[in-house]
C-alpha cells in the first residue's frame, strides 16, 4: 500500500519511519515557531496526503517529547478526504516558552484501516452489562 505526500512548503519534509517494523512515521516541522509556556500552538507540517480508500492517518503525540520536554501533542485524525496541511498541535507544560525549528520531528502518522458503521437510535431500555453505567476511573486507579 502507499500513502502519496505533497510537499506544500519548501522546508517540509516527507515522512519518515524511524527504524524497520515502525508503526508511527515521524512528522517534522516545515516552519519555525514558538510554544508558549503553558499554552497550545500549531506546527506546520507543509505536507498534505492521499490516503487509500478505507484508511485514515491518526496523528499522534512522539513519547520523547513528553517525557523529555514536557511537550504533549494532540491526538487527530486525517481522514481520506481531507487533502489540505496536516498541522500539529502541541501543549507545553513548561513554565518556558518551546522553540520548534524546522525539520523538528513533532509528531507521528500511523495509518489505520476504518470501517464504517450503520447507524440507528435505540428507542428502548439500555441493556445490563457487568460494567453498567461506571465511567470515568470507576474500574480502579
Amino acid at each position: 500500500m502507499m500513502i502519496l505526500f505533497k510537499k506544500l512548503l519548501p522546508s517540509a519534509s516527507l515522512p519518515k519511519y524511524a527504524k524497520e517494523g515502525d508503526s508511527g512515521m515521524d512528522v517534522s516541522a516545515a516552519e519555525a515557531t514558538v510554544i508558549p509556556a503553558r499554552g497550545y500552538g500549531k506546527v506546520r507540517t507543509g505536507i498534505a496526503a492521499i490516503i487509500p480508500a478505507n484508511y485514515e492517518l491518526q496523528l499522534r503525540p512522539r513519547s520523547g517529547l513528553q517525557c523529555n520536554k514536557g511537550i504533549v501533542g494532540a491526538f487527530g485524525t486525517i481522514d481520506n478526504g481531507y487533502r489540505g496541511e496536516i498541522g500539529v498541535v502541541l501543549y507545553n507544560h513548561t513554565d518556558a516558552p518551546f522553540s520548534v525549528e524546522v525539520g523538528d520531528r513533532v509528531a507521528q502518522l500511523v495509518p489505520m484501516e476504518v470501517r464504517q458503521f450503520q447507524i440507528a437510535e435505540h428507542t428502548g431500555d439500555m441493556p445490563a452489562s457487568e460494567r453498567g453505567t461506571g465511567g470515568f476511573g470507576s474500574t480502579g486507579r
